[in-house]
């Protein structure tokens, strides 16, 4: 039985990475969970899952965990640990063989640092972990022998693709897109907060929806899809593809493309994640290749959402770079979340967060910390754009 640690559990990815592993009680059991605010969904899964660790952000989120495990007659009681380090402490349990990356943000590099420092397989859906430390994190994963697995559904199909093949006869990694809720609009000035929260395709948390909306989630993908598979950044594409039945597709340099096609449900990926590199039969309704009608493509619009071109210039510039540009937009979204902001803005911002940083190698924790700190005073302090 393999014992799991989540980080992120009452999130989308979260919520659905325990809906898999309760679909196989025999395979899977849960050491640790962590989550936010969210205390009463926490409990109804200590109550589920029974963990000997449970991690929340503050003394307030442990008072009230404690009180909805009580109200709901918890006897089995896990540990409760307090703040960032309780995440390092879930993520380097003994027993634990995997940790769930599910967290939303840089909030997540640190936990992912530790469990693979303690050789514990990473099943990652924090996109800004390998954007703000891809090179200290898989060369952590490569010195310590473990595994980073990704499981955003984009990766997740590059990494089916490329099982057993060779990295090197690869000439190109081509991510899907669905092209967000504003695809073929060239106006963005008048977008509101209602508007980009609604996907087509996906029902995801409300930072990465408007990431999607800005396309930025793809422009954090190419800059993950690089580290992962140790592949030029030149080598990375992007294409829209609003049907989202082709989650992702790797070019050979012979000419023949590989593609995952799958239906739009995370807890796909999640499942491969969990299970490699096993293959375990699955609960999901299969793909009905009769029934997809069309599959279009285009190229992404990067003159109306220019986050490509920004990831192109992030991974150029090199070194703590990346890191600038995932803080600046997480502030940015943040405003914009909070009306602070136009949509436009976004953009605005993390471009000028970016003009003015000065890059240096990113090799230490601390000094991507430090990059990442000074973006988001930055983004935050903007008040023009």
């Amino acid at each position: 039985m393999k014992s799991l640690s989540i980080i992120g559990s009452t999130g989308s990815i979260g919520t659905q990475t325990l809906d898999v592993i309760s679909r196989f009680p025999d395979r899977f059991r849960v050491a640790g969970l962590a989550a936010g605010s969210r205390v009463d969904v926490l409990a109804q899964q200590v109550r589920t899952f029974q963990p000997d660790l449970v991690a929340v952000p503050d003394d307030r989120a442990a008072t009230g965990l404690r009180r909805a495990l009580e109200e709901l007659h918890v006897d089995c009681l896990p540990e409760i640990q307090v703040g960032p380090e309780g995440l390092v402490a879930l993520a380097t349990l003994p027993h634990v063989q995997m940790m769930i990356n599910a967290v939303v943000g840089a909030l997540g590099l640190k936990p992912t640092l530790a469990a693979l420092r303690a050789g514990k397989a990473v099943a990652l859906a924090n996109k800004e972990t390998l954007v703000a430390a891809g090179e200290l994190v898989i060369s952590t994963a490569r010195h310590h022998g473990v595994p980073v697995i990704p499981i955003d559904s984009e990766h997740s199909a590059l990494f089916q693709c490329l099982v057993g093949e060779d990295v090197r006869k690869v000439r190109r990694l081509i991510l899907t897109a669905s092209g967000g809720p504003f695809r073929g609009q060239k106006d963005l000035s008048h977008v509101t907060k209602e508007q980009a929260l609604k996907h087509p395709r996906w029902v995801m948390g409300a930072k990465i929806t408007i990431d999607s909306a800005t396309l930025m989630n793809k422009a954090l993908e190419m800059i993950e899809a690089r580290w992962l598979f140790g592949v030029p950044m030149d080598q990375v594409d992007v294409v829209i593809h609003p049907q989202s039945t082709i989650h992702s597709a790797v070019e050979f340099v012979d000419g023949n493309i590989m593609a995952q096609l799958g239906p739009t449900d995370m807890r796909l990926p999640i499942q491969y994640a969990l299970t490699y590199p096993e293959r375990l039969p699955g609960f999901l309704e299969p793909l009905d290749l009769t029934r997809l009608g069309s599959l279009t493509f285009e190229a992404p619009d990067t003159a109306t959402f220019p986050s490509l071109n920004y990831a192109r210039q992030a991974v150029a510039a090199g070194g703590t770079m990346p890191a600038v540009m995932n803080a600046a937009n997480e502030i940015a979204v943040q405003r914009f979340l909070a009306d602070e902001i136009p949509f436009r803005a976004i953009f605005s911002i993390v471009e000028r967060v970016m003009d003015r940083h000065k890059p240096v190698p990113a090799h230490d924790l601390s000094v991507i910390t430090e990059a990442d700190e000074w973006a988001r005073r930055t983004a935050a302090s903007l008040d023009r754009w």
